[in-house]
C-alpha cells in the first residue's frame, strides 16, 4: 500500500471515507449505484467491468464477480473476456461490451464512425451512455485503488 493506514482501519473505508470523506463519499455513492442501478445484462455488464479490469491490473476486480439474482457468470468467463476478439462464449451485445471497455481504456480517441454505427445497432443510446457510466466509474476508480496499492484490500458492500 501507498498509503499510511493506521492499524485496525480497513484500508478503503479510511482512505476514501476518512481522508477525503466529501469526495470519496460521492466516489463511492457512484460506485455503488453503477452496481445496484444497471439495467444493462449481466453478461455484458461483466464483460466490459472484467475487460476493464484487467487493463487497469486492479486484482480485487479480476476476482470479483457480479451477482444478480443469485446468478452469476461461468467460472471460465475471465478467459472469455481476455480472449473477447476469438471467443464463441459471447452474442454481439457482450463482444461489443468488451470491446468499448478496452477501447474506453486505451484508445478513445480511436472510437472512429465504424465502432459507434455496431455500438448503435447493438444498444440504444440510453443504454451506451450507461455503459459509458460504468467504464468511467470502474476506470478511474479501479485504477486509483491499484495506483494507491489499496485493490488488494477492496471490498465491495453488499449491493
Amino acid at each position: 500500500m501507498r498509503i499510511d493506514v493506521p492499524d485496525g482501519k480497513d484500508p478503503i473505508t479510511y482512505v476514501w471515507g476518512e481522508m477525503v470523506p466529501e469526495i470519496g463519499g460521492a466516489a463511492a455513492n457512484f460506485s455503488m449505484k453503477v452496481y445496484s442501478d444497471s439495467t444493462l445484462g449481466l453478461r455484458e455488464f461483466e464483460a466490459a467491468r472484467l475487460r476493464t479490469a484487467q487493463i487497469n491490473g486492479c486484482i480485487f476486480c479480476q476476482d470479483w464477480r457480479t451477482e444478480r439474482d443469485g446468478e452469476k457468470v461461468e467460472e471460465t468467463f475471465d478467459d472469455a473476456v481476455e480472449n473477447w476478439r476469438t471467443t464463441d462464449a459471447f452474442d454481439v451485445r457482450t463482444r461489443l461490451a468488451a470491446e468499448y471497455a478496452e477501447r474506453y481504456a486505451v484508445d478513445h480517441h480511436g472510437l472512429d464512425d465504424e465502432f459507434w454505427s455496431r455500438m448503435s445497432a447493438a444498444y440504444d443510446q440510453r443504454e451506451i451512455v450507461e455503459l459509458s457510466m460504468c467504464l468511467g466509474s470502474w476506470l478511474a476508480f479501479g485504477r486509483l485503488n491499484h495506483v494507491l496499492g489499496l485493490d488488494t484490500a477492496c471490498v465491495l458492500p453488499n449491493h
